[in-house]
């Protein structure tokens, strides 16, 4: 007979957060060939997870139907052939395909990280997607080098809140940002030390960057926001800049007159990319690139995870319902 456990579930398959719900008597998966089973005690929540709860999300094959991507937890058990140095009772956190609302999963040992005891259990659970996105759009796809100049879209996010920080480190000459609020102005300027944040609500982003530049622009822009950007995006990139796109937020079809001209007049790279979709063993590159380059930082305090709230597993609607205001500064970690 099966073992079961608690999982969060989407009854009729896709809808709003009130759609969610806990199933008591959810199969236990169990580990296969190079995979760890896990005790959750914590997983953080992601944009892509509402799109995958309204059926707006491409889920890759390979992915359960149980919702997130990034937790923390203990090993319980290990299947043939489990790569690393992982044992039954470690404490991990790691980037899945999927699973991650429910008290166990089951992962590539490739994937999962010894936790630090330096990191509580909900600040682990909000590392791995959002700072091994931040690593991929800035050096993998985006080139980013010491000296250079960077801008981060959607500036409080998890994501930007994790290249803004990896920028610093690695010799920015410039930081810039957007957000909605003053208060997430006040935060990325004051808390984060970017260069010069702007608030798109009542300012003219694109016409503040120029201004600030003297007319340079910028080396590297990450964007979440997509069609209503792009013609910011292209006015702002300096000659020989790359824009990497990472989401879609505002939407996929460009406005009227905009004007392609400045891709070949600055020979601008315009590059998307996901990370979900991506294979294990490009994932594995990436996450050993975060135990490299990160996981010290992390351990000497240069390195900060912002959790901006906790919710119990039990209160799965509220957490994605706040997710949803677009107020928050940081992660939303769920413990269980």
């Amino acid at each position: 007979m099966s073992l079961t456990m608690r999982a969060v579930v989407i009854k009729g398959g896709k809808g709003p957060a009130t759609a969610l719900s806990i199933d008591d008597k959810a199969e236990q998966p169990t580990p296969a060939l190079g995979q760890a089973l896990v005790k959750v005690k914590a997983f953080g929540l992601n944009r892509m997870d509402l799109l995958q709860r309204e059926g707006l999300y491409p889920v890759p094959p390979q992915a359960p139907a149980t919702l997130g991507v990034e937790f923390s937890g203990v090993v319980e058990k290990l299947g043939e052939n489990a790569s690393g140095d992982f044992k039954i009772g470690d404490e991990v956190f790691g980037l899945a395909y999927g699973g991650a609302y429910a008290e166990y999963i089951v992962v590539s040992t490739k994937m999962l990280i010894h936790k630090p005891a330096v990191l509580s259990w909900e600040e682990a659970a909000g590392v791995p997607e959002t700072w091994i996105t931040a690593s991929q759009a800035l050096f993998l796809i985006g080139d980013f080098q010491a000296g250079q100049s960077v801008l981060w879209h959607a500036g409080a996010s998890s994501v930007s809140i994790s290249g803004i920080q990896l920028a610093k480190i690695a010799g920015a000459k410039a930081i810039y940002a957007t957000a909605g609020s003053q208060e997430k102005i006040d935060f990325l300027e004051k808390e984060l030390g970017v260069t010069a944040a702007f608030n798109y609500k009542t300012q003219d982003w694109a016409a503040e960057i120029q201004k600030v530049t003297g007319g340079e622009g910028v080396n590297l822009t990450v964007d979440f926001v997509g069609a209503p950007y792009f013609q910011g995006d292209l006015n702002v990139a300096a000659r020989d800049g790359r824009v990497v796109l990472l989401g879609l937020m505002g939407g996929t079809t460009l406005p009227d007159g905009v004007n392609i001209a400045p891709l070949l007049a600055k020979r601008i790279r315009f590059e998307g990319s996901t990370l979900r979709s991506r294979d294990e063993v490009y994932q594995g590159k990436l996450r050993d690139t975060l135990v490299s380059h990160a996981l010290p930082k992390f351990i000497d305090g240069t390195f900060k995870v912002f959790v901006e709230k906790v919710f119990p597993f039990e209160d799965i609607v509220q957490a994605h319902q706040l997710m949803e205001t677009n107020t928050t500064k940081g992660k939303i970690i769920c413990v269980i």
